[in-house]
C-alpha cells in the first residue's frame, strides 16, 4: 500500500472525510440518557449507507485478530478506551456516560477514520475535563504533523498536553496510516520525542488519536477480543481525526 496518496486519492479521501464527519455528528447528537448502543450502531450505518458509502469497520479482520469486528461503529463507554463492540453489548446509556464514538467509511474505495467523546445527560466536571484535554491534545498532535518534520513530533506534542492536564497517556495504542486500509504504517504514538522517527512527506494520509485517562494509561484487553479497558476502572476519553500531511499545516479530511 502507498503511504503517499495521490492528489486524486486525497480528493476522494476529503469527501469521504466529509461523509463520516456528518454521520458521527449524526450519531453523537442520538447520546442520551436511556439509549442504546445498538440503536447509536444502526443510526451510524444507515447515514453511512444512505449516501452510498460502507462502513469501514464492519467485518474488518485486523492482523492477530480470531474474528473480523462486528459491528458498524466502535462504542466505548466509562472505563472501555477504545473498540467497544455496540452488538454485542446493547447497554442502555446512563446520565453521565463517557461515550466515544469511532466510526469508519469507505467511499471511492479509501477509507477515512473519525472519533469523538461525548458526555450523556449532565457531565461530571472531572469527565467534560478530561474530555477537553484529550481534544485539545489531538489538535496539538494536528499542529505539530507537518511536512519535513517527523512522527515524532507529533507524539511529543500529544504527550506535552496529557503531562500538562495530569491525565494518564496512553501508549500501548496510537495512530497509524490510513487510506487504501483501515489500518496502515507508519504507527502514531501518542508519547515520543521531537525530531525521532519517521519523516512526514506531504501526501501522507494519517489517523492521530489521543487517548486520555483519569488514573492509569495501562489497558486490559476483554473477553471479547476488541475492547481495551483501563486497568483501574477509571474512564477514559478519545479523539481523532484523519489529516492529510501537506509542506505546511496538515489538512484536517474529517471535517464537515
Amino acid at each position: 500500500m502507498a503511504r503517499i496518496k495521490t492528489e486524486a486519492e486525497i480528493i476522494a479521501l476529503r469527501e469521504g472525510g466529509k461523509r463520516l464527519a456528518h454521520a458521527i455528528a449524526v450519531t453523537r447528537d442520538g447520546v442520551r440518557p436511556g439509549v442504546t448502543l445498538k440503536e447509536l450502531n444502526d443510526q451510524f450505518e444507515a447515514t453511512v449507507r444512505a449516501a452510498g458509502d460502507v462502513p469501514a469497520f464492519l467485518n474488518y479482520r485486523p492482523r492477530g485478530a480470531k474474528r473480523a469486528f462486528p459491528s458498524a461503529i466502535c462504542i466505548s463507554v466509562n472505563e472501555e478506551v477504545v473498540h467497544g463492540i455496540p452488538t454485542e453489548n446493547n447497554r442502555v446509556i446512563k446520565d453521565g456516560d463517557v461515550v466515544k464514538l469511532d466510526g469508519g467509511v469507505l467511499h471511492a474505495g479509501l477509507i477515512t477514520d473519525h472519533a469523538v467523546t461525548v458526555i450523556a445527560g449532565t457531565a461530571r466536571q472531572e469527565d467534560a475535563a478530561l474530555a477537553e484535554a484529550t481534544r485539545d491534545a489531538l489538535y496539538a498532535g494536528i499542529a505539530a504533523a507537518r511536512g519535513g518534520g517527523r512522527i515524532g513530533d507529533i507524539s511529543a506534542a500529544v504527550e506535552k498536553a496529557g503531562v500538562r492536564a495530569g491525565y494518564g497517556i496512553v501508549f500501548e495504542l496510537g495512530g497509524h496510516g490510513v487510506g487504501h486500509a483501515v489500518h496502515e504504517e507508519p504507527y502514531v504514538p501518542n508519547v515520543g520525542d521531537a525530531g525521532e522517527g519517521e519523516l512526514l512527506e506531504p501526501g501522507m494520509v494519517l489517523a492521530i488519536e489521543p487517548m486520555f485517562t483519569l488514573g492509569t494509561p495501562r489497558l486490559r484487553l476483554k473477553f471479547d477480543g476488541y475492547t481495551y479497558v483501563t486497568k483501574d476502572g477509571t474512564r477514559a476519553a478519545h479523539w481523532e481525526h484523519t489529516v492529510a500531511i501537506r509542506a505546511g499545516e496538515a489538512e484536517i479530511l474529517t471535517v464537515l
